[in-house]
């Protein structure tokens, strides 16, 4: 794990998602070199530094991508405003919810990467699948080279992540190259569906996973006997227990497992494990719309998956990072031990060898990542050469 900041998992954490999300080094350094000192601060006033200089690059792309669509160089500008996309994302994830200028910034974010999509022309689109009287929004990536309706995989946050952040790790770019379209999704308690819709997280993941199965059943371009899922850290509760109640899903994958996340959060309370974000505990009761901590202990007792993977009864591919400081390894052990049922079930541990040995593989991601693309290719019929 790259660790820019020797005292702070959690903002070496951050720096290493936006290299995944394509990140220049010398832009990272130009960020993070004044931030040495606000590393060691408290939440508060140490997210607000990182949050000003991360703001600040994010300005100069964007004025720099100004300059060049004023040239009519459209694509130039589209792949800066994409990286000033992902550091707005970046430091958007480390505030407070409640911190000043929180929600302008996400909007600010997801107005920059819209503009990136468009100025690149990348295979991407925003779509908005309608739910509880409101919708979740997604990002659409259709396979390429593919006659006729393709194999689709949906992918799903973790606690703090968001579907453009997934997008830009590069999971469906790799997997359209193979044949597969992709669904990234902000669902319950994560990305727009948290921010603007005050959609909060729930334990019945199914309950969401299906209005989305339902949806894509109406597009001519997606196969609806070839539908997998795939969540990421938290996602790897959500996506289990969501094939494990709705059998149209054809395959899962839990990118980093989290088996019982309720015994995580007891472990955090004595002071153990990493935590993903600054001002924990007040995040996740924002999550998952609890009124207090006992509320919020109380609604994480049923964030777990014993009892549940003996329903599964199709492939699942189960990943962890062998030196995952937020979920142990044996936790990803226990998910493949009871996929009792599943006729192709996989635990593949990442190391060091292949790199992404750390959480959900954020540290190295690439071969991992290629590694999900060609078994989910491998499994729905798509293709790997």
């Amino acid at each position: 794990m790259f660790k820019y900041f020797p005292t702070n998992y959690v903002w070496n954490l951050s720096v290493d998602l936006a290299i995944e999300m394509g990140a220049r080094i010398g832009e990272i350094e130009e960020m993070c070199a004044p931030l040495q000192e606000a590393a060691r601060q408290s939440d508060a006033s140490g997210t607000q530094a990182f949050r000003e200089t991360w703001v600040r690059m994010a300005d100069k792309l964007c004025s720099l991508a100004a300059e060049d669509e004023a040239n009519g160089r459209l694509l130039s500008a589209g792949e800066k405003y994409g990286r000033a996309a992902s550091y707005l994302i970046t430091c958007e994830r480390l505030q407070a919810h409640d911190a000043p200028g929180r929600l302008a910034l996400y909007r600010r974010c997801l107005d920059v990467f819209a503009k990136a999509i468009a100025l690149a022309r990348e295979n991407c689109q925003r779509v908005e699948i309608p739910y509880e009287g409101s919708h979740i929004a997604g990002l659409l990536v259709r396979a390429e080279g593919c006659d006729g309706p393709a194999p689709l995989l949906v992918q799903v946050n973790g606690l703090d992540s968001t579907k453009e952040m997934k997008y830009r790790v590069g999971l469906p770019a790799w997997l359209a190259r193979r044949g597969v379209s992709s669904l990234v999704i902000d669902q319950p308690g994560s990305g727009e569906a948290l921010r603007l819709q005050g959609l909060t997280a729930r334990y019945d993941s199914e309950h969401w996973a299906s209005r989305v199965v339902d949806w894509l059943e109406t597009r001519g371009d997606v196969d609806p006997k070839r539908i997998g899922l795939e969540g990421v850290s938290l996602g790897g509760y959500y996506c289990p227990r969501a094939v494990a109640f709705e059998p149209r899903f054809a395959c899962g994958v839990a990118w980093g497992a989290n088996h019982d996340w309720r015994d995580v959060q007891k472990k955090r309370l004595q002071k153990e494990g990493s935590f993903p974000v600054p001002h924990y505990w007040a995040h996740v009761r924002w999550v998952w719309g609890a009124k207090d901590q006992d509320d919020f202990m109380r609604i994480a007792e049923q964030v777990h998956l014993d009892g549940i993977l003996d329903r599964i009864k199709v492939p699942f591919l189960v990943t962890h990072g062998e030196k995952d400081s937020q979920i142990p390894l044996h936790w990803a052990e226990r998910t493949y031990e009871q996929l009792v049922n599943s006729p192709k079930r996989e635990l593949k541990v990442f190391t060091d060898r292949e790199g992404g040995a750390q959480h959900a593989s954020f540290d190295n991601s690439i071969n991992a990542g290629h590694y999900i693309a060609d078994w989910v290719a491998e499994t729905l019929g798509a293709r790997v050469a």
